[in-house]
């Protein structure tokens, strides 16, 4: 079998930030398969573009591995890194389906991976993930709205610099605000959060606020979100705001 499927993450926005690995994957690539943005993002060249709405990253996998079973050499682009919150694990779980072609199996498949929305926010900010942390998303189309709770909480309690994901959106304009009352009752009020909007982009924007005076409309659906944990601290800078940076020592 001659055609492959490489599961290419485009990092957060600059061209830059793309690996070498992926670069290459998608210059060989014969079929780009992805979102209609982050397939607008691969600069133009002679494969063949099958961009496609969001909330279908099942049929895209399908479609996708469809195309390589034909012998295509097909890239399925992702923005940041395919394997959080992004197309690698549709990928997989189309795989995983009882009824997956066998051809499906036998082809060569890879993931590229790329720069992270919440690494790109992190690096911009400082270094407030340097010591343990998790990831969340806000997305309730797949979880349902307690469970995202009870992990913000569980998270809060453990003392986890937390990065939030999909924090809102216009399908979903309350969830961040309900996020953030829910670690106020566990998270001091001068706790650090970062909101680092379109990261690597034109329209970049970095905010350093507190838990105690961020509020949900300074958020939109290009925004990663960052919780400090209670050792997360802040450096002066002269000519701007501060840097955050969480301890590798424990002082929690």
């Amino acid at each position: 079998m001659t055609g492959w499927l490489k599961i290419v993450g485009l990092g957060p926005g600059p061209e830059d930030w793309l690996t070498p690995e992926a670069r290459r994957d998608l210059a060989e690539a014969t079929d780009l398969v992805g979102y209609f943005p982050y397939v607008e993002r691969v600069p133009p060249g002679p494969q063949v573009r099958h961009a496609s709405d969001n909330r279908v990253e099942l049929d895209r996998a399908r479609f996708a591995l469809d195309l390589a079973a034909q012998g295509r050499r097909v890239a399925v682009v992702s923005g940041g890194d395919p394997g959080v919150f992004a197309m690698a694990a549709a990928v997989f779980e189309a795989l995983d389906d009882p009824d997956a072609p066998p051809a499906w199996h036998s082809l060569d498949l890879r993931v590229d991976p790329g720069v992270s929305a919440m690494q790109a926010a992190a690096a911009r900010a400082g270094a407030p993930l340097g010591h343990d942390f998790c990831a969340i998303s806000l997305s309730d189309n797949l979880k349902p709205w307690d469970v995202v709770l009870k992990r913000l909480r569980l998270a809060a309690e453990a003392d986890f610099v937390i990065a939030l994901y999909n924090p809102i959106s216009r399908a979903r304009p309350w969830q961040l605000g309900a996020a953030f009352e829910a670690l106020r009752t566990i998270r001091a009020a001068d706790t650090p959060v970062i909101l680092g909007r379109a990261v690597g982009r034109e329209d970049e924007a970095m905010t350093i606020t507190t838990l105690g005076a961020v509020n949900a409309d300074q958020a939109d659906m290009k925004t990663l979100v960052i919780i400090g944990a209670s050792h997360t601290r802040l450096v002066p800078r002269a000519n701007g705001q501060p840097w955050v940076y969480t301890p590798r020592h424990y002082r929690g």
